[in-house]
């Protein structure tokens, strides 16, 4: 029988569960488990698909095309999940799925509410992964203990575990434990009242995993134990780390979390191996070969999140060089009306992201100019993509008003275009090129040598691709088609030949990097930039 792990969060938003479930899922994979993970979002959009990197954070996407929690990013990074479609579900799909249903005579004429038809449908989602492969399936609630829109998940995941039986599924809780600096002291309260909300609807955490900038004293610990119903070895405390999130697995191993776990599902406890993760975070802590500086010119760079995997693709590549990547984040925007010796002159490399809209691009165009013009190392992701052939063929084909359909309507040289089979679609949510699709590298070029094979599969989420009427006179100038789909119809890969790196994909490759297996472009990146660092 497939065992079960639901993890719910109190006090705050923002504290991690992402990265405490998937350091879960890690420990118990290593431990020789067959492990499956999920987010169930209280918000009424169907998928975050249509909302705002500013409000969100990143899309993450999956490789059978669901547009994603970010915290998804986690699960595979950890734990070396892959995730799929049964792996996120929002109050807005599980609302869907049942009206669709009532609409269609499925009910039987029956009122449809809450309670049983919504949290029979969640519990139906959460067991999507009840197959005889897979162990244990971890849960994670979004929000926070107390909100109203969170009630019908908590509400199933009681009924989930009282249906389940003994010893086949657990509540763990993550909560916060604040340090007041005018006391001076940490305040187990917070955690308190949390708990006592998840008592009164029936939900009692059987561990206890507590933020803290502070260690818990015996005190503190025997307080939550008292106060929380939850024995003294099972409060857990979870330390903000100091160099690495990829500390924390190692943090809860040595509290013995996951044997507690295996422990409460009556599941044996197998030998834990942390050999290659241990040496994966010595390599964050002791880069041996120094820091390179990295600029990544994005659009929604004020809000971190919006380039989460990003960033952290850049720092498993950065592991893999030993070598410590420093992110300097500009603002596209910034670079319209400014020098770009002011703002790009410091950086070893340039990397340009994806993005929607138009605000911002004039800027990502002239980042992309200044890398090629001064033999910068430069890595283009989707957006960035097309914005590097909008630069190429304006400055070096003279197409002067080259431009993507996206952004005009009036271009004469529309070198990026609406892709045909998104022409007649209306529809914004889920529509877009989405998920994995397979690609041909090109023999010679720096994407196959980075890659080591001639054919890859990497995910896509776009809408709009290079036109393939101007791409005679792209190659005609020196512009490399280094990577392309199967039948040859999309340009998946650009290059530029005499250029110490210049590679710009159309897919995000960022989504299938981990700090063990660093992803082939961003290493072949990093690299380059590593080398470059002689003309600072």
């Amino acid at each position: 029988m497939t065992k079960h792990i639901f993890v719910t969060g109190g006090v705050v938003s923002s504290l991690g569960k992402g990265i405490t479930a998937a350091s879960i899922a890690m420990l118990l994979e290593q431990r020789g488990y067959k492990v499956k993970m999920q987010k169930m979002d209280p918000y009424l959009n169907v998928d975050p698909g249509t909302m705002s990197p500013f409000q969100h954070g990143e899309v993450y996407v999956t490789d059978d095309g669901a547009e994603t929690d970010l915290d998804l990013g986690h699960y595979e990074r950890f734990a070396g999940i892959t995730c799929n479609k049964s792996s996120n579900f929002t109050t807005g799909r599980i609302y869907s799925n049942v009206i669709k249903r009532e609409r269609e005579g499925g009910y039987l004429g029956k009122t449809v509410q809450v309670i049983p038809h919504i949290t029979n449908e969640i519990k139906l989602a959460i067991s999507m992964f009840d197959t005889s492969d897979v162990d244990i399936v971890i849960t994670e609630i979004g929000g926070t203990a107390g909100d109203i829109e969170s009630l019908p998940f908590l509400e199933a995941i009681r009924q989930f575990k009282h249906e389940s039986g003994r010893n086949n599924s657990l509540f763990v809780h993550l909560t916060l434990v604040p340090f007041i600096k005018a006391a001076g002291e940490m305040k187990t309260k917070p955690s308190q009242q949390s708990v006592a909300i998840l008592r009164e609807i029936g939900i009692m955490p059987d561990l206890l995993i507590c933020r803290c900038e502070h260690p818990l004293t015996e005190e503190h610990i025997e307080k939550l134990s008292l106060f929380c119903n939850v024995p003294k070895e099972f409060v857990i405390a979870e330390q903000d780390v100091q160099n690495t999130i990829y500390e924390v697995p190692v943090e809860l191993a040595a509290q013995n979390l996951d044997r507690y776990v295996l422990e409460l599902l009556n599941l044996p406890v197998n030998n834990l191996d942390l050999t290659d993760w241990n040496k994966m975070v010595d390599n964050v802590i002791n880069p041996v070969n120094g820091e390179v500086k990295i600029g990544v010119v994005g659009k929604y760079i004020s809000l971190r999140d919006s380039y989460k995997s990003i960033y952290e693709a850049l720092s498993h590549a950065g592991i893999a060089n030993r070598v410590k990547v420093n992110i300097k984040m500009i603002e596209s925007e910034d670079l319209e009306n400014s020098s770009e010796d002011e703002i790009l002159g410091d950086v070893c490399g340039l990397l340009v992201p994806g993005g929607f809209g138009s605000r911002g691009v004039d800027g990502k165009i002239k980042a992309i100019k200044y890398a090629r013009t001064n033999n910068i190392p430069f890595f283009g992701i989707c957006l960035g993509m097309q914005c590097a052939v909008i630069e190429f063929a304006r400055n070096v084909c003279a197409m002067t008003d080259a431009h993507s359909a996206e952004f005009s309507t009036t271009t004469t040289h529309p070198v990026i275009d609406l892709m045909e089979d998104q022409k007649l679609i209306s529809a914004k949510g889920g529509t877009m090129r989405l998920g994995a699709y397979p690609c041909n590298l090109s023999e010679g070029s720096n994407a196959r040598a980075s890659y080591e094979s001639a054919s890859i599969s990497e995910r896509h989420r776009h809408r709009y691709e290079v036109n393939n009427k101007y791409i005679n006179e792209l190659l005609d100038k020196g512009l490399v088609i280094a990577g392309t789909s199967p039948d040859k119809k999309l340009v998946e890969v650009v290059e530029l030949k005499n250029h110490p790196w210049f590679v710009a994909c159309q897919y995000h490759p960022e989504f299938k990097s981990t700090p063990l297996k660093a992803h082939p472009l961003f290493k072949g990146f990093i690299a380059a930039s590593m080398k470059n660092r002689v003309r600072k």
